[in-house]
């Protein structure tokens, strides 16, 4: 570790110190350490507030960032700099870039140089919704593609579940400290995804889920990728700015359409009317890929699609074929509703059931409700 990291990690510490400010004062004063050498009055001059001057004018911060990196490291994190060369060169095009990524993960460098997309939405998101979001994560990370999202519940859960399933590339960024978990039921989801990808954050250790924190948090998701995929949102949702934030990065953004009576579809079919890429398949966002990219992945790409959906049927035994006939993507079905529609025993309908579940077709809800996996 670089002995002027600590610097970083200080300046991204000063309370008052937004990203804007600390790549200003970086880009004024050549460097975090240049910054903390200043006197007084060019901090004054470069337009700081006096409670960040005496901050930066005192030893306490840079303390507070040894004590930091030492926990960081006890925890199995690194941090990543914006001078690294190691740090994601399209969130270096940000006007405001994350002066400091904490990382915990071992391939998030790797992850970052193939093409990533960010799969965003709703919290309270359909069965429809997540089904769609988990199985084009799962199809796109099959591809090559590194799935970005935010380790919210809804949406952004189901991208993240869809390509660990795959077996692919998944960086979820959140707006906590590196080591909190938000919310606290994903922490299992989260340390899937560290084994295949990585988890990480601007802020520092022990920072909680302020609300103010998000919006940076989505521009790092948009500033990650080539674009930003919408999957259900409503009217005022927070994967809207990270849509417009993409946007106006220079970034692609898609979209999934939705019901028109459902509130979830708002955001999504008004993306479209904006000029977002209606996406039904895996396909209509390998489209947008530089040629070369695109070339390589479609490549056998058909082929591969047909043969495995075949082998698929193949594999189901005639009970299965009859229960997964009986469910459907977006209305969950309960068990006792199954029972009275199929001419299976009680036995074969279980038997089929957990088949059908260990071939990853469908998936229970809460309640012993079932629903049929995209």
């Amino acid at each position: 570790m670089r002995a002027d990291v600590a610097d970083w990690v200080a300046l991204n510490m000063v309370r008052g110190i937004g990203p804007r400010t600390a790549n200003q004062l970086i880009d004024r004063f050549a460097s975090p350490a240049g910054v903390f050498a200043s006197s007084r009055a060019d901090l004054e001059r470069a337009g700081l507030k006096l409670d960040a001057i005496a901050e930066l004018r005192t030893s306490e911060v840079l303390n507070r960032a040894n004590a930091e990196l030492e926990r960081v490291q006890s925890l199995g994190t690194r941090v990543i700099t914006r001078d690294d060369e190691s740090y994601p060169p399209l969130l270096r095009e940000l006007p405001d870039p994350p002066i400091v990524l904490y990382v915990r993960g071992e391939n998030f460098v790797e992850m970052c140089a193939l093409p990533c997309l960010a799969i965003v939405g709703s919290r309270r998101a359909s069965v429809y919704g997540t089904n769609v979001a988990e199985k084009l994560a799962r199809e796109l990370a099959q591809r090559g593609l590194t799935i970005i999202s935010g380790l919210a519940r809804g949406i952004d859960a189901a991208a993240h579940r869809g390509a660990v399933s795959a077996g692919g590339n998944t960086v979820a960024v959140i707006g906590t400290g590196i080591d909190q978990t938000y919310p606290k039921e994903h922490a299992k989801l989260a340390s899937e995804i560290t084994k295949v990808g990585a988890v990480i954050s601007e802020f520092p250790l022990e920072t909680p889920p302020l609300a103010q924190n998000f919006p940076y948090r989505n521009r790092v998701l948009g500033g990650l990728c080539f674009g930003v995929l919408v999957v259900e949102a409503g009217e005022f949702s927070g994967s809207l700015i990270t849509a417009r934030l993409a946007a106006e990065q220079g970034r692609e953004v898609f979209s999934v359409p939705g019901q028109i009576t459902s509130p979830n579809a708002y955001g999504p079919n008004a993306l479209i009317k904006d000029g977002a890429k209606l996406v039904t398949t895996w396909q209509d966002i390998i489209e947008e890929l530089p040629h070369h990219v695109k070339a390589r992945i479609m490549t056998g790409s058909a082929a591969e699609s047909v043969d495995a959906a075949e082998s698929e049927v193949a594999a189901l035994t005639s009970g299965e074929e009859a229960t997964l006939r009986l469910l459907k993507p977006d209305t969950p079905r309960h068990i006792d509703e199954i029972i009275s529609s199929c001419r299976l025993s009680y036995a074969d309908l279980m038997s089929a059931l957990l088949g059908l579940e260990m071939k990853d077709r469908i998936k229970e809800l809460p309640g012993k409700m079932f629903v049929r996996k995209l």
